[in-house]
């Protein structure tokens, strides 16, 4: 008996530490438990919704009377992604016989208001829409579905397009389910037979090479866990697993996995889920996917590089065909159906149709400004959708007509180039090239290339004079001679005129119109450096401005979207607003967040920015500008300036017509001699793509407190009509001058051109 109980004794105590290891197990394992129980209730529906923001270019707005060329629409069509038909019967398709369209749009959900899908009919003549029906009956506005042009994508690239399950063609997710997990509705998660069927094929190979999962093991790893092929991480997946299904209903999880597969590559940006993978491959919403395709995408999730079907067609086609006879065997389609699949070819886009990232430039201007209110994290997980001014059809012109200047100019590929195109009414950005190679995503000459802006400052000076107007008047005598300026370290600034010449007295439209830098010189320091500056800042230059004599003549360095800003104040009569890229922000539901509405306030007086707009007319009809009118009808009405730097360095034009203003820039990186003028360089690009997008041209409305008078254009006193060297200006009221030439008006029949723009005698 005692023998007995020492026994007895003696295993209780060998017994009682593996009790209390077993018992420290259960609580360790009911702690993972735990943690990963709440792991995944409180980051699945957030794993769910991570999506990245969406950014559309401004919606094309067909009406009758509106400018459109037939390749414009059919431009912005194909970036649309609308499929060519004869007859348009579905969402995304046109039928076109030349000026003739036939389209069934897509439908969009805008801000604050839904765009019905519908088959609409429209014709196109001499270049505006001469027609436009629905249903039978005239139209009179349509939008169509804006063009996505990028995405702000989480850290790890992924990017998605969320689709509803019942959205899905049935046929779809069952032939997944037919695939990839049988008994997918009756599992807890795991798969007995899966798990016994890899169990025995890495036994075989010595390690770990099959893993057996369900549907809900492989949405558990696509979320929580590392692509990593281990004991420990596979039990942690199946442990998961159980516990997701033990939250969430299977609808749930399986509307997660056709959104989460990883099903591709294009470049730095991976493709997930069904809807996108659907536009990727076949530029077509994967609700109207014929069955060949929905078996090609299923069959890619095994192994989405190996059966790329662009890089391996052949294999691709093997493993859809695998596909689409389980989805026979299964009872999803029938025999017949799937023979006739078989015999389909694979159906794929020519190449990838997305445009998304392909304005790097723009992008990286709505990017920087959204970057001042929203944090990067909730741009790239929280489905946002914004809206922007972005011109596809604008920037595609502005693109070939850099292009095509700079190979004309450099075959050698050294110059550079950038431009910025506002709407100057509003503001907005409709179009920006941030360098010669327009897709590259690298340095933007938009935003960041800092340079002199030479002549392109002058207009501010002569405002600021403008402004003064009983001191400063169109028709002052200037005095373009040599300028001499000691420096406080003993240097001497001595400027010179681009022709080396001196032009003694010259009126004051006339140095801006032919850009004497030695009358600029003299009248920015008549009026005081301080003053000029102050004009710059009205006209919303930011940042360090030199206050130098030399910034008379565009010292200091200014980007094309600095530029952009002042000639925007300057074309907008004087109003100071900033540049746009973004109208509208609305959330993953849909919901508005935020409208970017005309914020603008008057920094100049109207009728001053009115005599500016006079002498930059003049600019290029009569001075360094002349070159525009090689391109642009005679007709057509535009105000500019160039811009040169020392050694022809930089090469610049600004200048806007009744709609738009565009800027220019054209340089080299390493600041070398581009042997250019504004004139013979940035005019050329400028010019080229404002006489192929400016619509409107710029209209003479003169203000309240402007009259015009004839004066004498060498000596500026009055004259009459008809007389020697008469030209009529306008000017301030009050402001005209007090002498007279003596000469009394008679009729001629020669007027000059700002005459001819309101028909005026003065």
């Amino acid at each position: 008996m005692k023998a007995a109980l020492v026994h007895s004794h003696a295993m209780t105590r060998t017994q009682r530490p593996f009790t209390k290891l077993f018992v420290a197990g259960l609580a360790a394992f009911a702690l993972v438990l735990i943690y990963l129980d709440a792991r995944i209730t409180s980051t699945f529906s957030e794993k769910r919704w991570e999506l990245p923001a969406k950014v559309y270019a401004r919606p094309l707005e067909l009406f009758v009377g509106a400018r459109l060329e037939p390749d414009a629409l059919a431009y912005e069509l194909s970036l649309l992604g609308y499929r060519k038909v004869r007859q348009a019967t579905q969402p995304g398709q046109v039928g076109r016989a030349g000026g003739r369209f036939d389209i069934y749009t897509q439908g969009f959900d805008f801000p604050g208001e839904r765009e019905p899908a519908r088959r609409i009919k429209l014709s196109i003549s001499g270049g505006k829409i001469t027609s436009l029906q629905a249903g039978g009956g005239e139209l009179d506005l349509l939008r169509m579905d804006p063009v996505q042009i990028g995405g702000i994508y989480p850290s790890h690239g992924e990017d998605r397009v969320l689709v509803r399950l019942e959205d899905l063609p049935e046929t779809l997710w069952r032939g997944l389910l037919a695939t990839e997990d049988q008994n997918f509705f009756s599992h807890w998660g795991f798969s007995i037979t899966g798990i016994a069927r890899a169990a025995f094929s890495n036994v075989r190979s010595g390690q770990v090479v099959a893993g057996g999962s369900t549907i809900t093991q492989q949405l558990v790893k696509n979320y929580y866990l590392t692509p990593e092929r281990t004991i420990v991480r596979k039990l942690t997946e199946l442990l998961m697993a159980m516990l997701l299904e033990l939250h969430y209903d299977k609808e749930d999880i399986l509307e997660s996995y056709v959104n989460e597969i990883y099903l591709g590559q294009q470049g730095p940006r991976a493709i997930h889920g069904f809807a996108l993978a659907a536009r990727h491959y076949f530029n077509t919403p994967v609700e109207q996917l014929g069955l060949h395709q929905q078996a090609l995408l299923v069959g890619m999730i095994k192994g989405p590089s190996l059966y790329n079907p662009r890089r391996n067609p052949e294999r691709a086609t093997q493993r859809r065909n695998v596909v689409l006879d389980l989805m026979a065997e299964q009872g999803v389609i029938s025999a017949e159906h799937a023979t006739i699949a078989r015999a389909m070819p694979l159906g794929l886009n020519a190449a990838p149709s997305s445009v998304r990232d392909t304005f790097p430039a723009f992008l990286d201007l709505v990017r920087r400004q959204l970057r001042e209110e929203y944090r990067q994290e909730d741009l790239a997980t929280l489905g946002l959708s914004i809206f922007t001014s972005f011109d596809p059809l604008l920037q595609r012109q502005l693109e070939r007509s850099t292009t095509a200047v700079l190979d004309s100019l450099d075959a050698g590929g050294e110059l550079e180039s950038a431009s910025v195109v506002t709407r100057f009414d509003t503001g907005e950005v409709a179009a920006l090239v941030g360098g010669r190679r327009v897709s590259y995503a690298g340095f933007n000459r938009a935003l960041d290339a800092r340079r002199p802006a030479g002549s392109l400052l002058k207009p501010a000076i002569y405002l600021a004079a403008l402004e003064q107007s009983k001191r400063y008047t169109l028709a002052t005598p200037l005095s373009d001679t040599k300028v001499e300026v000691s420096g406080s370290n003993g240097q001497v600034w001595e400027p010179r005129n681009f022709d080396r010449k001196e032009h003694g007295q010259v009126m004051l439209h006339t140095a801006l119109a032919k850009s004497y830098n030695l009358a600029t010189a003299r009248l920015g320091m008549n009026l005081g450096i301080d003053t000029v500056v102050d004009m710059l800042r009205r006209l919303g230059i930011r940042g360090p401005i030199p206050e130098v004599p030399a910034l008379t003549l565009g010292a200091g360095e200014y980007s094309p979207v600095a530029m952009a800003v002042m000639y925007q104040a300057i074309a907008a009569g004087g109003y100071r607003m900033p540049l746009r890229s973004i109208r509208d922000i609305v959330d993953a539901q849909g919901e508005p967040l935020r409208r970017y509405v005309l914020a603008y306030d008057r920094t100049v007086s109207i009728q001053a920015v009115h005599l500016l707009h006079y002498a930059m007319r003049e600019v290029v009809r009569e001075g360094t500008g002349q070159g525009v009118y090689r391109y642009l009808p005679q007709q057509f009405e535009v105000a500019g300036k160039t811009g040169t730097t020392n050694d022809g360095r930089d090469s610049w034009f600004a200048g806007f017509s009744g709609d738009l203003l565009t800027v220019t820039w054209i340089g080299r990186d390493d600041n070398g001699s581009t042997g250019l003028t504004g004139s013979s360089g940035a005019l050329r690009v400028w010019a080229h793509f404002m006489a192929r997008s400016a619509q409107r041209s710029l209209g003479y409305r003169m203000p309240e407190g402007i009259e015009t008078h004839w004066v004498d254009d060498t000596s500026g006193a009055l004259t009459g009509q008809g007389c020697a060297n008469a030209r009529m200006l306008p000017f301030i009221s009050g402001s005209q001058p007090d002498t007279r030439t003596g000469c009394a008006p008679r009729e001629s029949r020669i007027k000059n051109w700002f005459q001819s723009l309101f028909g005026g005698d003065g």
